[in-house]
């Protein structure tokens, strides 16, 4: 028995991960091997008007013992950004030090990109950011406040051990999967931190000569993503660097809707968190008209980390059949489908491809 936390959140964030506990329990009907708990949290920004708090001040003693956390979204325009998210969802990620963020960036068959002329060949990277240092470590302060001399100090976090874990995890990977690493940092400009993620990344490449490695700077990175993004297959970068070049890569591989993440304790002495990165999309919350595939995405590298990969793969062959179909795409994807369409279209996929001869479904 596997239990997982279900935090649902802000807007959009109940309609899609329903879908994915659906599909979830879908393959708990099918597979006698498995079987999922679902605890659910009602933490977010309605939780935050009513207490004061995002979460409760024990929250994290009460996920703690969950084998994963499925997280729907978080953000309101009710409350200001720098707290809804930093009270949840930071919170959660420093106090469980989920220091991979792993986020892969792939154009599915038959899904538009912006990008003319490219295919799937052209986009299938996978980004590892690293997710507890850098700018969004929380270090600063306010100085003088409410003057004309008030200044904002934003302190970068880069510390040895943050920065080699990271990208040796990376290295890891990249080691199982056969292909290539870039590393993207500025270090020309900032003398300190970028300085010491180029240093550490190049001590830990000397140990992988069997990897192939490239370094770029941030700025260059999001040049080559949309020229060239076929050089990139698997990119470590820090926290904030990452952040910004995921959301261009769910630009090109079709929109914010598809794009997943995974927020990883590689030891796992904590449980690691599963969320689509699309945010919480106020504005079309309970239209039925928000995209799953982010969340379900991440339902499917959440079964890779509790262990059941084959399931993870089928997961991703049913969402590629399902948007390889304009009757199955919500409308960010030129379709009409609703949430709840989309969600039972997968499903659908997932009993095709069970019933298929061993072998069809990777033809």
């Amino acid at each position: 028995m596997k239990r997982i936390a279900v935090i649902p959140g802000d807007g959009v964030g109940p309609e899609v991960v329903r879908e994915s506990v659906n599909v979830l329990a879908y393959i708990a009907e099918q597979d006698p091997s498995i079987s999922f708990a679902f605890d659910y949290f009602p933490w977010g920004t309605d939780h935050y008007l009513r207490t004061g708090e995002m979460m409760p001040q024990d929250g994290l003693d009460a996920l703690r013992h969950h084998d994963a956390i499925l997280f729907g979204a978080v953000g309101s325009p009710r409350v200001k950004d720098h707290i809804t998210l930093r009270n949840l969802l930071f919170r959660i990620r420093l106090g469980f030090d989920q220091y991979v963020n792993l986020r892969p960036i792939r154009l599915l068959p038959g899904v538009p990109t912006p990008l003319g002329g490219a295919t799937s060949r052209d986009i299938d990277m996978i980004f590892v950011r690293e997710g507890t240092e850098g700018e969004y470590a929380g270090a600063g302060d306010f100085l003088f406040p409410g003057t004309s001399r008030e200044t904002a100090l934003q302190t970068a976090v880069f510390s040895r051990l943050g920065t080699e874990r990271v990208i040796r995890w990376t290295f890891e990977l990249a080691r199982r999967e056969g292909r290539s690493v870039t590393s993207v940092s500025k270090g020309n400009a900032l003398q300190y931190s970028g300085v010491l993620w180029d240093r550490v990344f190049d001590e830990v490449a000397a140990e992988y000569p069997d990897v192939a490695t490239r370094r770029l700077l941030v700025d260059a990175a999001a040049m080559f993503m949309v020229r060239e993004p076929r050089r990139f297959e698997i990119v470590v970068a820090s926290n904030l660097y990452a952040d910004i070049l995921t959301d261009l890569g769910a630009g090109i591989m079709g929109g914010m809707g598809l794009a997943a993440s995974a927020s990883l304790n590689p030891e796992r002495r904590f449980p690691s968190t599963f969320e689509p990165i699309h945010g919480s999309a106020p504005d079309i919350k309970g239209a039925g008209r928000v995209n799953p595939i982010g969340s379900i995405w991440s339902a499917a590298l959440m079964l890779d980390h509790l262990g059941y990969p084959q399931w993870g793969r089928r997961v991703v062959q049913a969402i590629e059949r399902t948007v390889a179909s304009p009757r199955t795409r919500t409308a960010d994807l030129g379709g009409t489908a609703s949430t709840g369409a989309v969600g039972e279209a997968v499903v659908t996929a997932l009993a095709e491809l069970a019933a298929e001869p061993e072998g069809a479904a990777a033809s």
